[in-house]
């Protein structure tokens, strides 16, 4: 039996719960639709969005843009911010890093 040789960059595994939360994360947007739904947002002006505004950039209708944002605001990946008549959508602040790492 042979040992497994070193990793000659001395980096270490990722942790179990970061695995299991990043795992999660891809889920949720290994979708075209939730990723040009970040995207816009991230690309807008203010980071930000409506349903509304996502559906006519993306040329979708309200219903799958609700949809999508939907899964995407259950996983933490999207807040929302109702102001008056409007509820505008932007990337939770704890994820835009990771969310613009993958969409490089």
């Amino acid at each position: 039996m042979h040992a497994a040789a070193p990793d000659p960059s001395g980096a270490a595994p990722i942790a179990r719960s970061a695995a299991e939360a990043l795992s999660r994360t891809l889920r949720v947007v290994a979708d075209p639709t939730r990723l040009q739904v970040l995207s816009s947002i991230l690309g807008s002006s203010q980071q930000r969005a409506t349903v509304g505004q996502l559906a006519e950039m993306l040329d979708l209708t309200q219903p799958t843009v609700t949809h999508h944002v939907r899964i995407l605001v259950d996983d933490g990946v999207l807040v929302r911010h109702p102001e008056g008549k409007f509820v505008w959508l932007s990337v939770a602040p704890d994820r835009i890093t990771s969310i613009e790492d993958l969409l490089r």
